[in-house]
């Protein structure tokens, strides 16, 4: 095996501290791309066009992508909260473990919040049949790149 090769191997275990900061930093830097998208989503429904362009079914899933990433907000906030409440001078793996779960979680709904709001802006641009298709290549890839490659570099050592 080649040193180059090695050296991408290589794991070094972070003390609870510095893996707790590194946990709060990404879901600090998640959370105002959410909020953005969370204020478009917002506006949009006072646009005049809303009722037009979108029928009563579609403004329904536009609603349902709203209340997706309200989740995704309360779940990538929750870190904070608990850490602010359980002592935020003391770092322990409980809060490792849950923040790292719920920047997990919150991927999911924010996931499909997107691709409904895809879903939504392609069949008002191209109302067309392979709509439906693109949302959901677009869900895969977002389930690919977030979920499925992680695992396979992490099985792969």
């Amino acid at each position: 095996m080649a040193n180059s090769e090695k050296s991408d191997q290589e794991i070094e275990r972070l003390p609870l501290t510095k893996a707790a900061q590194f946990l709060l930093d990404e879901c600090r830097m998640v959370l105002p791309g959410i909020q953005c998208l969370f204020g478009f989503q917002l506006i949009v429904v006072f646009s005049t066009d809303f009722s037009t362009k979108l029928s009563v079914p579609e403004q329904h899933l536009h609603l349902l992508a709203i209340g997706l990433i309200a989740i995704a907000v309360a779940l990538i906030m929750t870190p904070a909260a608990y850490h602010r409440q359980a002592g935020s001078r003391h770092v322990s793996k409980t809060l490792v473990r849950m923040s790292s779960r719920m920047l997990l979680a919150s991927m999911v709904p924010l996931a499909l919040s997107i691709c409904i709001e895809f879903y939504l802006v392609a069949q008002v641009l191209l109302d067309h049949s392979l709509v439906p298709v693109f949302a959901i290549a677009l869900l895969m890839v977002f389930a690919l790149l977030w979920f499925v490659l992680p695992r396979v570099l992490i099985a792969r050592g």
